[in-house]
C-alpha cells in the first residue's frame, strides 16, 4: 500500500530593513523557518557568500543536515531489523555546490561520512554493509539528482578511534 505524507513549512523573511528590496544590498537575507507543534524555529539566512549571516542555517546546510539525518534515521531502522545493536553514530557530511555563472547553480556531490560505534565487534562487517540498503530507504536521498556518496566507518564500542585517528579504549 502506497501511502502518502504531507510537510508544511512556514518562512518569514525578517530582513527588510525598513526600505525592503531597493537594492541588492538594501535588504538582509534573514528569515525564520517554522512549522506548527515545533517549540523551536530555524533561524536561517542565505550563505556568507550571498550577503548571508553566517550565524544562521542556510539552505545548502539544511540539505545537507536533512540527507545525514535521514540516512542515519534510515540506518538505525536497518540496523535495528538486522540485530545490530548501534551505541554511537555521527556523520561528518560534506557537499559541492556549483554555480552555473548565471546566478544560480546546484549542489553537485554529498559525501556522508558515517561513524558507526557497534555494541558487538562480531557485527562489524554486517553493520558496515548495512549503508547501502539505508540509502535505498533514504527518502531524501531518493529525491535529489546529484549523487550522494557514503564512506561509512564502522567499529566496535572499545575499539572507536576518534575523528583525529587516535584510539579510545
Amino acid at each position: 500500500m502506497k501511502t502518502e505524507h504531507g510537510y508544511r513549512v512556514e518562512i518569514e523573511w525578517t530582513g527588510a530593513r525598513g526600505t525592503g528590496t531597493t537594492g541588492y544590498r538594501d535588504y538582509g537575507r534573514d528569515h525564520t523557518v517554522s512549522t506548527d507543534g515545533k517549540l523551536h524555529d530555524i533561524l536561517g539566512s542565505s550563505d556568507r557568500a550571498f550577503r548571508g549571516d553566517a550565524d544562521r542555517w542556510n539552505p545548502e546546510e539544511l540539505l545537507l543536515a536533512a540527507l545525514a539525518q535521514c540516512h542515519m534515521l534510515s540506518y538505525l531502522h536497518v540496523a535495528t531489523t538486522n540485530g545490530v545493536v548501534v551505541t554511537a553514530y555521527d556523520d561528518d557530511a560534506v557537499g559541492t555546490m556549483r554555480e552555473d555563472g548565471r546566478g544560480g547553480g546546484a549542489f553537485t556531490e554529498v559525501t556522508l561520512r558515517p561513524r558507526v560505534e557497534v555494541a558487538d565487534p562480531a557485527t562489524i562487517e554486517l553493520a558496515q554493509s548495512l549503508h547501502a540498503r539505508a540509502a535505498e530507504l533514504c527518502f531524501i536521498g531518493a529525491s535529489v539528482n546529484f549523487p550522494v556518496r557514503h564512506e561509512p566507518q564502522t567499529f566496535a564500542a572499545a575499539t572507536q578511534p576518534s575523528r583525529d585517528g587516535s584510539h579510545s579504549a
